[in-house]
């Protein structure tokens, strides 16, 4: 029998010089934001076509509402930003020519000089040129950290958004307990659900948990700020143990079935 040949081709060997980005190629290798949302958007619409009287679709759309807002980067926020981060460049450039032509000002004395400067009279020169590129150093400095300080405080406020939410949904299934099958009305202390209905629905809110996860890993895609992805690893980890705690109540409520 004649032998089968692969019909996939290898990928294209990459430079050695290459980023550690992912290849363009790639669609396997980052998270993308809009199948994020559209897999918050459907799970929204299933939520409220199961459970269209509880207020749990709404809160899947307060999802897919952050997801939106990640994936678009703009609002009053962004352009602070950018506008920060144009004042900064003008300022660079202008401490930039200062010190540029203080220093060419004081080499043009220096070289003037030179035949009646001792080198004990220099050392002054030198030492306020030394001075001037140092703090001009530290000011540059800081000029180009303030719209990333910026865009890290705008981040973090959505991280911390989406960690309240996160307990928002945990609050939903909270007081979903299997023992609260055993009894009768809302009134008595039941849940006017049944085992399948209790099933699903917490179900429903595993899956929220998770997308508030993915929506927190996004902002992990395009930076390696410290404080960014140290927030991000915690939305990741809160998540995940209420989720755990979510999947022991459908063990519990199968078990009981």
């Amino acid at each position: 029998m004649p032998a089968h040949t692969s019909t996939s081709s290898a990928p294209a060997p990459r430079p050695e010089d290459h980023s550690d980005a992912p290849p363009d190629s790639s669609r396997f290798q980052r998270l993308d934001g809009a199948a994020v949302r559209r897999s918050a958007a459907v799970l929204q619409h299933r939520i409220s076509t199961r459970f269209p009287d509880r207020t749990l679709w709404e809160v899947c759309g307060e999802v897919v509402g952050l997801v939106d807002e990640i994936n678009a980067g703009t609002g009053i926020s962004r352009r602070r930003v950018r506008a920060a981060r144009l004042l900064s460049r003008l300022a660079v450039a202008a401490v930039a020519l200062f010190l540029g032509g203080a220093v060419a000002l004081a080499a043009v004395d220096l070289f003037a000089e030179r035949d009646v400067l001792g080198p004990l009279d220099v050392l002054p020169l030198l030492e306020t040129i030394i001075n001037d590129l140092v703090f001009g150093g530290i000011a540059v400095f800081f000029l180009l950290r303030i719209p990333e300080r910026m865009e890290r405080a705008r981040v973090l406020r959505i991280l911390h958004r989406l960690r309240s939410l996160a307990h928002v949904i945990d609050m939903h299934q909270l007081t979903k307990v299997p023992e609260r099958l055993e009894r009768g009305s809302r009134a008595d202390g039941g849940l006017d659900l049944d085992r399948a209905e209790l099933t699903r629905y917490l179900d429903f809110c595993t899956e929220m948990l998770s997308l508030v996860g993915k929506s927190a890993a996004l902002f992990a895609e395009h930076t390696t700020d410290g404080d960014v992805l140290d927030a991000v690893e915690g939305i990741e980890a809160l998540t995940s143990d209420m989720a755990r705690k979510v999947w022991q109540k459908i063990g519990i409520i199968q078990q009981q079935g």
